[in-house]
């Protein structure tokens, strides 16, 4: 089925470039996210940023934390950015490893086999268990 040119919407008119279309436009904070069978892979472009400025961080287990900030008092980080991402289930959080390299950086989140949720072993159940409080 073909559709009438005049019935397609045009944005030349708007966007005379297409580098400036809606579809070439990426968020002042945008992080890239990608995987392989062995890792989460994060990058975001910080051009103009020191390393000592840039902060990784793990927050409960569950949440990784991407931001800039001022390495010494006087002096303000050269872009300000902050971003929050929950980290899946089945990763290594201690094996979480960062490079910044050409105004990019690029976080590395290792796949584990271990779950990180917290299993009760059915062994270590009492075979019967006792009603403490009952709910109102």
């Amino acid at each position: 089925m073909e559709i009438p040119a005049h019935a397609s919407p045009s944005w030349s008119h708007l966007f005379p470039s297409p580098l400036l279309s809606p579809h070439h436009f990426v968020p002042e904070n945008y992080v890239h996210w990608a995987q392989t069978p062995e890792c989460h892979i994060f990058s975001a472009d910080l051009p103009g940023v020191r390393k000592e400025e840039i902060r990784v961080e793990v927050e409960d287990s569950r949440y990784m934390i991407i931001r800039t900030e001022a390495a010494e008092e006087a002096r303000e980080p050269a872009r300000s950015f902050m971003r929050k991402f929950r980290l899946p289930n089945l990763v290594d959080v201690n094996g979480i490893s960062a490079g910044y390299e050409d105004g990019v950086l690029t976080v590395k989140v290792p796949r584990s086999l271990a779950r990180r949720r917290f299993l009760i072993d059915p062994a270590d159940v009492p075979e019967r268990l006792e009603v403490l409080a009952r709910a109102a």
